[in-house]
This record gives C-alpha cells, sequence and structure tokens, in this order.
C-alpha cells in the first residue's frame, strides 16, 4: 500500500460520505429547528433544546423544561466509478440521531442546563468487492457531547451563557483489497481485508453565546462553539499482507480537530399568530488541515508514519431562513429553507457539495406541561464529478449523486 492510498484510507477515519451537513458536521439538534430548517437556533427558545446552539436562551424558559429527540437520517447516495463501471447505491446507512436536555431557571436571573447530543459524526457502508476497495470499504465515526451550561440575564435588553463541552469519540474504518487482490501482487480476492483501524478519544471544549432583546417580538442571538482536539492515542491498527506495519497487528495514534462554529439569528414577531427567522451560521473548516497517523510498527517511506494527507479544505457557511404560524392554542406550524455551501474538496470519503434544504413541522400542545414536535426535511445536493487514485485501478473518474431525508419527533415536559 502506497503512501497516497494511505492518505485516502485516513480521511475515511473521520469524514465519510454523507448528504445532509458539509465535511462531518452534524445539526441535528432539536425536532423542533429540525421543522425550521434550523434557521433562527440562536435567537429562538421553543424548549430546552435551545442550550445547544446559544445557552443565553435558557432565560427565555421560565420553568424547568426536559426535552428528548429522535432523528431519523435517510441519505440515498449513489457512486458510480465510470473507469471501472461499478456503481455503489445506498453507501450511507441509515441513523438514528438522540439528543437529551434539562433545563432548570433558578431565579428570573440565573439559569442552569444539561445537553447530551452530537455535533459530528458519519458512516459508510461501500460494498466490499469494489476494484476500488482499498479507497472505499467501511467507515464509522460517533461523537457524543455532554454540555452543562449556565445562563445569566444581566438587563432587561441582554442576557449571557457559557458552557463546558466534553466530547467522546469513536472510529472504526475497514478497508478491503480490491484491485489490488491481482495475485501478482498480494493474493486473494478483492472483499479480502486490507486494513482495519479501531480507537476512541475524548476531547473538551465550550460554547458560549449571547441574546439581545430589542422587545418581546424582535431579538437577535450569537453562539459560538470552540474546537475540540481529539487524539486517538493506542487505537487498534491491523494491517494484511500490507507491508506497512510489522508486526501486522499494532497501535497508532491520530489527532483530529473538529472545527468551531459560529452562528448569528434573528427572530421577529411580526403579528400575533406570525414569526420569521433566520441565520447564518459559519464553520471553521480550515483547522482541517492535515491527517497523520503514526505508530512505532509503521514505515510508509517516512518511519512510524502510517499515512500523511494534506487537506483542501475552507470554511463554509450556512444560510437558513423560515417562518412560524400559530394556528390556534394547540397547533403551531414551521416551514424552512437553507443553503449549506460546500466545505472541502470532493473525494470518495467525502464527496462533498452545495446542499439545498426544505423543511417542515409542527408542535401540537397536548396539555399546560406537554408538547410534541415534529418535522420532516429533504435535502438536495448538487451531483459531483472528481478524480481519485487506486492502488488496484490507478486514477478512477468518480460521479455521486444524493439526497437525504431527515425526520425527527420530539418530547417536551415542563414542570
Amino acid at each position: 500500500m502506497n503512501k497516497k492510498q494511505l492518505s485516502t484510507i485516513a480521511v475515511g477515519i473521520i469524514a465519510a460520505t454523507q448528504a445532509h451537513g458539509a465535511g462531518f458536521q452534524v445539526a441535528e439538534h432539536s425536532a423542533t429547528g429540525l421543522g425550521r430548517a434550523y434557521s433562527g437556533e440562536a435567537a429562538i427558545a421553543d424548549n430546552a433544546s435551545t442550550l445547544a446552539r446559544n445557552p443565553a436562551n435558557m432565560m427565555l424558559l421560565e420553568k424547568r423544561q426536559v426535552s428528548g429527540a429522535i432523528h431519523i437520517v435517510d441519505p440515498h447516495i449513489r457512486i458510480k466509478d465510470k473507469t471501472n463501471n461499478e456503481e455503489a447505491k445506498d453507501v450511507a446507512p441509515v441513523k438514528v440521531v438522540p439528543a437529551f436536555y434539562y433545563v432548570s431557571p433558578q431565579t428570573d436571573k440565573w439559569s442552569w442546563g444539561v445537553g447530551l447530543y452530537t455535533t459530528y459524526g458519519v458512516a459508510t457502508e461501500y460494498p466490499n468487492d469494489l476494484k476500488v476497495g482499498d479507497i472505499a470499504g467501511e467507515t464509522d465515526l460517533l461523537t457524543t457531547n455532554l454540555n452543562p451550561a449556565l445562563a445569566y440575564q444581566v438587563n432587561d435588553h441582554w442576557s449571557i451563557g457559557a458552557g463546558l463541552s466534553l466530547v467522546y469519540a469513536k472510529a472504526e474504518l475497514t478497508r478491503f483489497k480490491g484491485g489490488t487482490a491481482d495475485p501478482n501482487i498480494f493474493g486473494g480476492s478483492r472483499s479480502d481485508t486490507l486494513l482495519s483501524l479501531k480507537g476512541d478519544a475524548v476531547g473538551y471544549g465550550f460554547n458560549v453565546g449571547t441574546t439581545y432583546h430589542f422587545n418581546d417580538d424582535h431579538r437577535i442571538g450569537f453562539g459560538y462553539r470552540s474546537e475540540v482536539a481529539l487524539e486517538f492515542e493506542d487505537g487498534d491498527l491491523n494491517t494484511f499482507d500490507t507491508g506497512i506495519s510489522s508486526p501486522s497487528k499494532g497501535k497508532g495514534d491520530l489527532e483530529l480537530d473538529l472545527p468551531e462554529i459560529y452562528e448569528v439569528s434573528g427572530f421577529h414577531q411580526l403579528t400575533d399568530d406570525f414569526a420569521m427567522h433566520y441565520s447564518w451560521k459559519r464553520t471553521g473548516w480550515r483547522a482541517f488541515k492535515e491527517l497523520k497517523a503514526t505508530s512505532s510498527q509503521c514505515n510508509d517511506g517516512t518511519p512510524n508514519q502510517c499515512f500523511y494527507k494534506d487537506e483542501q479544505y475552507k470554511d463554509n457557511v450556512r444560510l437558513s431562513l423560515g417562518g412560524t404560524y400559530q394556528f390556534n392554542d394547540a397547533w403551531t406550524g414551521r416551514a424552512g429553507v437553507a443553503f449549506d455551501e460546500k466545505a472541502g474538496k470532493a473525494t470518495l470519503s467525502i464527496p462533498d457539495s452545495d446542499r439545498y434544504w426544505y423543511s417542515t413541522g409542527f408542535t401540537y400542545q397536548y396539555n399546560a406541561d406537554l408538547t410534541i414536535d415534529a418535522a420532516i426535511t429533504w435535502i438536495r445536493s448538487r451531483d459531483g464529478n472528481f478524480t481519485e487514485t487506486s492502488k488496484g485501478s490507478g486514477p478512477v473518474d468518480i460521479s455521486s449523486k444524493g439526497d437525504a431525508y431527515l425526520s425527527a419527533v420530539q418530547l417536551n415536559y415542563t414542570f
């Protein structure tokens, strides 16, 4: 396995094909927000989930509240290898994304809360008999963020908030021999395992926010989530017939920075029944500069190096606009649209592209204390074309197309 092949595998460790967010970001924090394409998130406090985007908005909740949400992410992504005339459909499996929040106002000046949710994660499952199996394979990354937070009401116009983030990440990667299974090279079949990596890491960060209230009907909010450094140390590294590591089973290290996030939002109650909201969000993908994995058993031409790859990523912007309409005392409807800008150069592991969100949802007030949220979103991605190099195939021309369907339900209980 050569250095270029290994670098492609490195990308797959933490950023695999997905249709619902640029890079490997996960935005699914609440069913309420999903119904409006997450517009206005830093300025709205429908329920306890607001602490994920702007902890200052906990001051908008007058009573203790617990919120729990379940998201279903259903991507439909098709990858075609035009050089080898092979195709892979539905390479991103259906995933369930849960979230949980609790907020407890203490006085008219203080509130605290805690959230458990994810901000980054991906999964792909390519067929294991593809000729480009050495740069496809299976990838799974899961991050879980435990986020306690405090909020303070400075005066009638300003509120501020801050929280800590404890992030746990788990990654698994498998690559197959594919075209390298030629008997003159390594022998065996295409579906033989070429490389497997498994590891976990813990990182720390913070989030802060502030909200300015012009009056009861108009406000703007700002939220910031810090970069989080993850160090996958002593992860399990297994190689098969590659000569990269000796012995074939060993331990490897990899460092990864989860990008920082800025968000500015507005909320405007235009009539008694109708409100509009919007958001501008910027993610600092410039932090994703390189991937390098090291091990005392590895030598890819550089001693103790398993792979190294420069990344071509830049900060991306997400724009969203939505509206909320109060039909009556029991029913509230939402709708929104969003544009999510491409973050990096497309590869098989990350066939990134511009994305367009179309969302709708509702809230049902079951009684004075319990509300039920539901939402659905269709995400359309622009078709993409790019070239990659596989050890078993050489340069290959790849085309990608796909969309995704997101759905969610959420319960909010006030007490």
